[in-house]
């Protein structure tokens, strides 16, 4: 493994492990709406149109897991999404479509809405708990939109940490 690469992969880990304090502190991410953003999802998708699929599956994997414990739910439940997810769009962004500002917003967009109504159908609606079209409208779109919207960030934060690495290693 060349010495750029594991510089690329210690970027990419500080990066999760930065988002991951910063989404967990309280008071720091202002809530909007009553949600807050789950950065570790557009990080890990943002990540994945940059890596083969291997990489991007293991750092879906970990960004997946982080989120799990942030958010006291079921340990897995993101991890498994995210690595699925990151394997499929590292697959697509080598094989069928370039990677740039447009599809990221709508590899992300499409990634963290799969997400966002899994989480609420198997959390809320599985469960039989009252009103779920409202906890949905009221609870996990503001967190899909909060979100969406750090989308930008991070595709050009990994953007470049990708390509200005790679350019050295070529």
């Amino acid at each position: 493994m060349s010495r750029y690469r594991v510089i690329r992969y210690l970027g990419y880990s500080i990066e999760i492990l930065v988002l991951f304090v910063l989404q967990e502190t309280p008071g720091l991410i202002p809530e909007i709406g009553g949600a807050r953003p789950v950065m570790l999802i557009p990080a890990a998708v943002c990540i994945a149109m940059f890596e083969s699929e291997t990489p991007a599956m293991a750092f879906g994997l970990a960004g997946g897991l982080l989120a799990d414990f942030g958010a006291g739910g079921l340990l897995g439940f993101h991890g498994l999404l995210l690595a699925v997810f990151c394997f499929v769009i590292s697959l697509m962004a080598a094989n069928l479509f370039q990677t740039n500002f447009f599809t990221a917003l709508l590899t992300c967009a499409i990634s963290e809405a799969c997400i966002t109504l899994l989480q609420w159908v198997f959390f809320f609606v599985v469960h039989g708990y009252a009103y779920p079209l409202y906890a949905l409208t009221a609870h996990y779109f503001p967190i899909f939109c909060y979100t969406f919207a750090l989308t930008p960030v991070a595709y050009a934060f990994n953007r470049g940490l990708a390509l200005q690495i790679r350019s050295k290693e070529e």
